[in-house]
């Protein structure tokens, strides 16, 4: 996997929901007569395909998974996309500043997943790990798409209804391991899963200096290298959750100690794997977590 560095990474976004059609350029979307969802990343793409199934065509920027969007530069072809588009949906909240800046200036809707948090008060931006704001965010595209595409508004509430049904899935998981492994003291290298990790009641013991120094792309100071590896060498954490897609020498060092130590890894990414969607990806994260902390 890439540590982080500016990628000029633009593909097609894959395994999402079988009902919607994805695709990587906007020349036969706009010949077919159907609305434009552009996303910034393949994550949101998943959500807006549940909703837009065969009446919208929803293409994402971002889809290779070892690709960076904090630190994605936009091509030629990506800003004729985001203009042409009827529809954008990204993340906001400073992740994926990409797009937010493509969309200044434009007159037509956009959808910023950041800004249907749940708690206001909550600034991390990792919002997809939370089922609750990924539905709304699922309801938020419906509402835009039945206003660009009145005909077939039912369409996308019904469609943005069972999304939020399969939902229940992930948070079932969540649900489980907050029952069955209640404060569970846990690592992260930087805080991707906040949101699960909240919803499965664990305690994220990880310094913030520390995750936010990986975040940045910075190098963490070593008394807090240090504090983490004492805590996996001394097995006070029972899973570190790792972002393989901004590794580096000092976390993957950091990965093989916990695996030394017996401290279960898991393994999370900040886009969709090939040939899964949102649902079935986010499910697999929370199972993965419960298997770590059972």
């Amino acid at each position: 996997m890439k540590s982080r560095s500016a990628l000029r990474i633009v593909g097609i976004v894959a395994g999402v929901a079988a009902a919607a059609t994805l695709t990587a350029c906007g020349g036969g979307t706009k010949d077919s007569g159907k609305p434009t969802v552009v996303a910034s990343t393949n994550v949101w793409g998943s959500v807006a395909a549940a909703v837009a199934g065969a009446d919208a065509a929803v293409q994402a920027i971002i889809a290779d998974p070892s690709a960076d969007p904090h630190s994605y530069e936009t091509t030629a072809a990506d800003s004729a996309k985001f203009s042409d588009a009827g529809l954008v949906v990204y993340n906001g909240g400073g992740y994926d500043e990409f797009a937010t800046k493509a969309i200044a200036g434009r007159d037509k809707k956009s959808v910023a997943a950041f800004d249907s948090r749940t708690d206001q008060s909550d600034k991390n931006e990792h919002v997809w790990y939370d089922p609750t704001i990924v539905g709304k965010v699922a309801d938020r595209i419906a509402a835009a798409l039945g206003e660009i595409d009145a005909e077939h508004a039912k369409n996308y509430t019904d469609r943005a209804a069972a999304f939020r049904d399969r939902l229940g899935a992930i948070t079932a998981a969540s649900d489980r391991i907050a029952a069955d492994h209640p404060k569970s003291p846990v690592l992260q290298t930087e805080p991707i899963a906040h949101y699960l990790l909240r919803a499965a009641n664990a305690e994220d013991r990880t310094p913030r200096s520390f995750q936010e120094a990986i975040e940045q792309g910075t190098d963490p100071t070593p008394a807090d290298v240090a504090a983490v590896r004492d805590m996996l060498s001394g097995k006070q954490v029972r899973a570190m959750v790792y972002n393989t897609q901004t590794e580096d020498k000092i976390t993957k060092d950091l990965a093989a100690l916990a695996k030394r130590s017996g401290v279960a890894v898991v393994e999370v990414t900040e886009t969709l794997p090939a040939g899964t969607d949102f649902v079935q990806w986010q499910t697999d994260n929370a199972q993965a977590l419960a298997k770590a902390l059972s």
